[in-house]
């Protein structure tokens, strides 16, 4: 398992972060459009829908993406209908089971993915074209609460987070994860020689957004759990599917795009 992760990451990292950061305009939008199709087929897989469902319905997601492309008031539009969505998640996940009733059908789950995939694609987009910095930046800060919260949960780790839904994962992880992105915060600040007041937004955009990736992670887990798959697909050896690499990004990336273009102005 060790090494099939260990290739699978050698050969695919360089092609995403080529993709996320040579690409521009169409092209980057059809790259990240084609993950996002990708993770839509996986979605499908997990919300129970047939085999004629599992095609049409990634079909129907890149469709939509066209729909949208080049019509910037639908992609903010998309920004805020995801604030809207993961502040219902938060209370999905902190109920399960007792909520699962809402959401169990496949049809219901499949709309879930909507909120969950087409939001992620815009806020992609948006943050291009703000420029590269900013998108690299809102990876980091989901790969380095990532790292953080795996290492300080497994050494810490003694009261669960959501033990229903994800019984690994720990309110020490957590801590953990926001002391990583704290770091990260300042080392940006220090490199683009922001002002104390833009310093102390970053900071505040970056513990929202550290919380909101763990929200992310959840929300796939708690769909899984209820689909009972481990993976969302096989599709990278050792590393399980698209969703269960991009799980934190779909919550983190609409949000921190939605909060840059609200919030950043001084530092943009």
């Amino acid at each position: 398992m060790l090494k099939q992760r260990l290739l699978t990451a050698i050969i695919l990292a360089p092609l995403a972060l080529a993709g996320l950061f040579a690409l521009e305009g169409a092209a980057f939008a059809l790259f990240t459009g084609a993950v996002i199709c990708v993770a839509a087929w996986e979605w499908s897989r997990l919300s129970g829908l047939p085999k004629a469902g599992q095609i049409i319905y990634p079909v129907a997601v890149g469709l939509a993406l066209l729909g949208v492309w080049g019509q910037p008031h639908l992609l903010h539009q998309a920004l805020w209908a995801a604030a809207f969505f993961w502040s219902f998640a938060l209370l999905l996940v902190f109920t399960y089971p007792k909520t699962v009733h809402w959401w169990r059908c496949p049809s219901r789950r499949a709309l879930m993915g909507l909120f969950v995939l087409l939001p992620a694609w815009s806020g992609f987009v948006l943050l291009r074209d703000l420029g590269a910095f900013w998108l690299l930046y809102v990876l980091l800060i989901a790969w380095v609460a990532d790292i953080f919260a795996y290492f300080t949960g497994r050494a810490l780790g003694k009261h669960k987070l959501a033990p229903a839904v994800s019984p690994g994962k720990s309110w020490e992880g957590v801590a953990g994860g926001l002391v990583g992105t704290i770091l990260l915060s300042l080392a940006a600040s220090l490199y683009l020689d922001l002002a104390a007041l833009h310093s102390l937004i970053l900071l505040l955009t970056t513990l929202v957004i550290t919380a909101i990736s763990v929200l992310g992670d959840l929300t796939e887990s708690l769909i899984k759990r209820e689909s009972g798959m481990k993976d969302s697909s096989n599709l990278l050896p050792g590393h399980g599917g698209f969703m269960d690499r991009i799980d934190s990004l779909t919550s983190a990336v609409p949000i921190f795009a939605l909060l840059m273009i609200h919030l950043g102005g001084g530092m943009l």
